[in-house]
């Protein structure tokens, strides 16, 4: 899927000129590819349009610059205010049509409720995305995997999925996707509360010994290097 992406040419970098684009209510960001960076700024609401947006993680960009021409890119990166979740910088990539990249698409899984829920299970889907190569014209919207058929203890793994024609999925082939797992019982879930909560007192005793007895030596260390250079 492609989506176009109108953005403002800059000449000039830096951490004062990013923040004066942001109180302007402009994202800055760089697009990379063919070996140089071409510095760019983009309004905030589209900033936070393409980060949130599936599509801007999976699909192809069509970039246009004024006085530049259209060029393909995919979101790279992107650089969020620690405190706020404010979107502060946005990386773009320019791609090759004829060249396969790799990127992250995620995984939906289709079809009825697996057998497992009814028998009583709990579904967990470990894995929410997977990574892929394959050409950019190719790159999926999502890949689709169907848990019907799995009861309790059965799950799909990596080398199970059937991905598109084309795209070749580069995670440990070992790794579970998606999976049923027995429902815990009050009695046993009472259990490991329990347990929790009696190693959690008793950790910071231990905690507190083990500091003191390595505290005793580096105190006599650093007694008898005073005691030498006197």
């Amino acid at each position: 899927m492609k989506y176009e992406l109108e953005v403002e040419k800059r000449e000039k970098a830096g951490k004062g000129v990013a923040r004066q684009l942001r109180r302007e209510g402009k994202i800055p960001g760089v697009l990379y590819g063919g070996g140089k960076s071409q510095f760019f700024s983009l309004g905030h609401n589209l900033a936070r349009k393409l980060v949130l947006s599936q599509v801007g993680h999976t699909g192809l960009l069509t970039v246009r610059m004024p006085g530049e021409s259209e060029r393909i890119a995919v979101l790279q990166d992107h650089q969020l205010d620690p405190i706020t979740g404010a979107i502060l910088h946005i990386d773009l990539f320019e791609v090759s049509m004829e060249k396969p990249i790799r990127v992250k698409v995620p995984v939906s899984i289709i079809g009825a409720a697996p057998i497992g829920i009814k028998e009583g299970g709990i579904l967990h889907q470990p894995l929410r995305e997977l990574h892929i190569e394959c050409l950019p014209g190719l790159i999926p919207d999502h890949i689709e995997v169907t848990g019907t058929n799995l009861g309790v203890g059965e799950g799909f793994h990596v080398k199970e999925v059937q991905a598109p024609e084309g795209v070749k999925v580069l995670d440990d082939p070992e790794l579970m996707v998606v999976h049923v797992t027995t429902k815990i019982s009050e009695a046993k879930l009472e259990s490991l509360l329990t347990r929790e909560v009696t190693e959690g007192a008793t950790a910071p005793v231990e905690e507190n010994a083990k500091a003191e007895g390595t505290a005793a030596p580096a105190a006599a260390s650093d007694s008898k290097a005073k005691e030498g250079k006197k």
